[in-house]
């Protein structure tokens, strides 16, 4: 009990040094969450409804639903990656489960998406939209995403420590995957051989899910809440696998 008590006061001052580090010498603080969202959607709201007049209702909506849900997942992953090399110095001299450290990152990044959040829920209220009961199911599509960040985070910093080049491959994974999400497009117009592609990917079923209940007011059908536990669960197991398997191996290569 007293080292589950440590553990959770670790994890909280880790959470609070990775959020305060993030903000530090920022004249906005935390305005920034709120603010970095609807830039974004801004700047593509007037790029891709004036070019390409994509018939979407609600396209604001729409656009930063998926911008929302798709930058928790990367900025979340990206942070979590280099966290094992990163805290090298503390891991040589203090003993502490090494998943502390990726978890960590992850619930940091997690701060910055409830003000996300709320970045959403403000253009959903402007837009006119109707917030209902179903609604409620946000947090099982929420769930799903992180635990599947959860999964990818502890795979990446586990491939970090051996393999430094890891941050380079994935940032251009990372912007392969952007543009293979339906994020500011309909997956409408997409070919439906890149649509059998899409299914593999995780995060256009969580984004899908997401979209469904915000949108269209109704939960989504039975499939996508299976799709996302697999995929979610899927990841946690792969990710718990290999770095349970890694993790006393990295003290040589840190």
């Amino acid at each position: 009990m007293e080292n589950s008590h440590k553990y959770r006061f670790l994890l909280s001052q880790l959470v609070g040094r990775d959020f305060k580090t993030k903000y530090r010498r920022s004249v906005l603080g935390v305005l920034w969450s709120l603010l970095n969202p609807l830039l974004i959607m801004v700047v593509q709201y007037m790029v891709f409804s004036t070019l390409f007049r994509f018939d979407i209702p609600n396209y604001a909506v729409y656009l930063l639903s998926g911008i929302v849900m798709f930058n928790f997942m990367s900025e979340a992953t990206s942070q979590s990656m280099t966290c094992i090399i990163q805290n090298a110095s503390l891991i040589n001299k203090v003993y502490v489960p090494k998943y502390i450290y990726p978890f960590s990152r992850v619930l940091s990044s997690g701060v910055n998406f409830l003000f996300s959040l709320l970045a959403l829920y403000t253009v959903i209220i402007a837009t006119g939209m109707r917030i209902t009961y179903h609604h409620i199911a946000l947090v099982y599509g929420i769930g799903c995403i992180f635990i599947f960040i959860c999964g990818l985070s502890l795979l990446l910093a586990s491939m970090m420590v051996f393999f430094r080049d890891t941050q380079f491959l994935y940032s251009i994974i990372l912007t392969i995957w952007t543009y293979m999400t339906p994020i500011f497009y309909p997956e409408s117009i997409l070919p439906s051989a890149i649509m059998s592609i899409m299914k593999f990917n995780p995060m256009y079923h969580f984004i899908r899910f997401i979209r469904v209940i915000i949108l269209n007011g109704g939960f989504p059908d039975p499939k996508a809440w299976v799709l996302c536990a697999v995929f979610a669960i899927g990841s946690l197991l792969i990710g718990t696998f290999v770095f349970n398997r890694t993790q006393n191996k990295f003290i040589l290569y840190l």
